[in-house]
């Protein structure tokens, strides 16, 4: 590309979102700005506008809705000035599994995982033939600790983080770059939509902080960054564990204490 690439990023009226797209437009970037809020997205582009030059381009979509989900994959799939997707837009639910309409429940996994597949699967095979480009998906801690009993969130979360790994090995070698970022409590408007005060709790990161740490995971080609995580071993431990126990499944028979 011969200019800087234009970054699309959903969720973008608010929190997470908004902030990388401050960050990109002072970076140099234009962008195209999803998500549902209309007034909001517009607040967001008018400020970047003036303030650091940039083209700013608003789609208003719903990433449940079909056909606005189709009309975001349309973008990604045939603006070849597009070369940045940053998959943020993501909900939770309030209360437990048990309590948690199942109508409710299909709407958060299309948004949190549904949505952010079919996105990186409009966007990556345009990138991979351009042999350049990035995809970065949103995930959170959450999906690697079922014990914080957001199970759903959890799930969708932990299905980010693999899909992130996945299209890592696939399309790096082809000079596509995919992060997985995993926040931990970060004070964004999510909170309000689980149910929960966020001023209730502790350890809540500023979602600036969130960003700028994710970016120089960005910046230094990171395929997973866990802003709060003070020592990387314990992941590269965690990952090391997992490759250990995979050479170990390759068994013609089931192991023998599973065996009368």
């Amino acid at each position: 590309m011969s200019k800087l690439p234009k970054v699309l990023i959903t969720g973008a009226s608010t929190g997470i979102g908004a902030t990388y797209a401050h960050r990109f437009a002072h970076r140099g970037h234009d962008l195209v700005l999803v998500a549902r809020n209309k007034l909001r997205l517009d607040a967001v582009a008018a400020t970047l506008r003036n303030d650091t030059g940039v083209a700013v381009e608003v789609l208003q979509a719903d990433l449940t809705d079909l056909d606005d989900l189709a009309s975001v994959e349309a973008l990604l799939r045939d603006h070849h000035s597009i070369g940045v997707l940053i998959n943020n837009a993501g909900g939770n639910l309030p209360g437990s599994f048990v309590d948690q309409k199942t109508h409710d429940v299909a709407q958060l996994v299309a948004l949190n995982a549904t949505a952010v597949a079919r996105l990186a699967s409009a966007i990556a095979p345009r990138l991979a033939k351009a042999g350049e480009g990035s995809i970065v998906n949103i995930s959170s801690v959450v999906g690697i600790a079922p014990e914080f009993g957001m199970t759903v969130y959890g799930a969708t979360k932990a299905f980010v983080t693999f899909l992130s790994q996945g299209l890592s090995l696939e399309l790096a070698p082809k000079g596509v770059y995919v992060q997985a970022v995993l926040p931990a409590a970060t004070r964004t408007e999510i909170w309000e939509h689980s149910g929960i005060d966020v001023n209730s709790l502790t350890s809540v990161m500023e979602v600036e902080e969130l960003v700028d740490a994710a970016l120089v995971g960005f910046d230094r080609r990171e395929p997973v960054t866990i802003p709060p995580l003070p020592d990387v071993t314990q992941w590269d431990g965690y990952q090391a564990a997992r490759l250990a126990i995979l050479p170990n499944t390759r068994q013609e028979h089931a192991a023998k204490r599973y065996r009368q």
